[in-house]
C-alpha cells in the first residue's frame, strides 16, 4: 500500500517547518501544494528536498490544491492520499489511525469528524463556523442519506482509485459542497474518524466576500445544490438514496 501524506499551504511560513518535521516522524512520503504563498514559505521549502512539492505561481484555492495532489498521487501509482492542513489544527499522530482505517479495506473515504466524539480539551470553534458546519452537515446528511457529523473537516484518507472515479472541479472553500453529492452518486463507502477539535487561530479568514458568514453560507448553498443539479441530469439519482455508510 502507497501512501502519500498531502499538505496544502498558503502562507504557513509560521508553522510549515514545524508541521512537516512532526508528520515525517510517522510517514516520511509528503507532498506539499504550495498555492501561491508570498510570505517565504516556498523559500523554506526549497530547504526541504525530500519533501515533494507543487507550486502554484498563484493562489488559485483550497479545492485545486487538493484536485492537484489527487492528480499527482494517481498519476504516481499511489494507492491513498492523506491530506491534512499546515496550521496545527490536525494532530500527525492521527496518521496510524487513519491508516488503521485504511488497512481495514473497508471504506473508499475516511473522513476526520471534530464532532463524533468531542474530548474534554477541545477548543471552542467560532460560532459562525460551528452554525455553517451543522446547518451543511445536516442538509448532506437528508439530501445524499449520508450519517455524517462534520462536512468540513479537511483531515481525510482517499482511496485514489475511488477518487478517480469524481469529477471534482471546485477551486476554493466549498470543495466539500462538490465532493459529498459525488461521493454518494459513486457510491464510495465512507466512515468518519475522531480527530480534537483545535483553533489556534481563530482570527484566520477566508478572504474576501466569504469573510461574512451570511455570504459564506449562501456560497456553500449554491454551490451544493448546483452540484446536485447536475448530477441529477447526468442520469444519477444514487445521491436521494441510502448508500451503506457507516456512523
Amino acid at each position: 500500500m502507497r501512501l502519500l501524506i498531502a499538505i496544502p499551504v498558503h502562507n504557513e511560513r509560521q508553522y510549515v517547518v514545524k508541521v512537516l518535521d512532526k508528520v515525517r516522524t510517522f510517514h516520511d512520503d509528503i507532498l506539499v501544494v504550495d498555492d501561491g504563498s508570498t510570505d517565504g514559505t516556498a523559500e523554506l521549502l526549497l530547504g526541504r528536498p525530500q519533501v515533494k512539492t507543487i507550486r502554484h505561481q498563484t493562489n488559485l484555492g483550497y479545492g485545486q490544491s487538493l484536485i492537484d495532489a489527487f492528480e499527482f498521487a494517481d498519476g504516481r501509482g499511489y494507492d491513498w492520499v492523506i491530506t491534512m492542513d499546515c496550521d496545527e489544527q490536525h494532530e500527525p499522530e492521527m496518521i496510524p489511525r487513519f491508516v488503521e482505517q485504511i488497512e481495514s479495506e473497508r471504506w473508499d473515504l475516511i473522513s476526520g469528524s471534530r464532532y463524533l466524539s468531542p474530548r474534554g480539551d477541545d477548543d471552542l470553534p467560532p460560532g459562525d463556523r460551528r452554525r455553517i458546519n451543522a446547518t451543511i452537515t445536516q442538509l448532506i446528511n437528508e439530501k445524499l442519506q449520508l450519517n455524517l457529523t462534520d462536512a468540513f473537516c479537511g483531515y481525510k484518507a482517499h482511496r485514489v482509485e475511488a477518487m478517480r472515479r469524481l469529477a471534482l472541479t471546485e477551486t476554493g472553500y466549498a470543495f466539500p459542497m462538490q465532493l459529498w453529492p459525488q461521493a454518494a452518486c459513486a457510491g464510495l463507502r465512507i466512515s468518519e474518524l475522531p480527530v480534537r477539535l483545535i483553533y489556534n487561530d481563530p482570527t484566520r479568514h477566508f478572504g474576501g466576500r466569504l469573510d461574512d458568514a451570511d455570504e459564506r453560507l449562501r456560497h456553500y448553498l449554491q454551490v451544493f445544490h448546483a452540484e446536485l443539479r447536475r448530477l441529477r441530469s447526468a442520469g444519477c439519482h444514487r445521491e436521494l438514496a441510502p448508500c451503506g455508510c457507516a456512523e
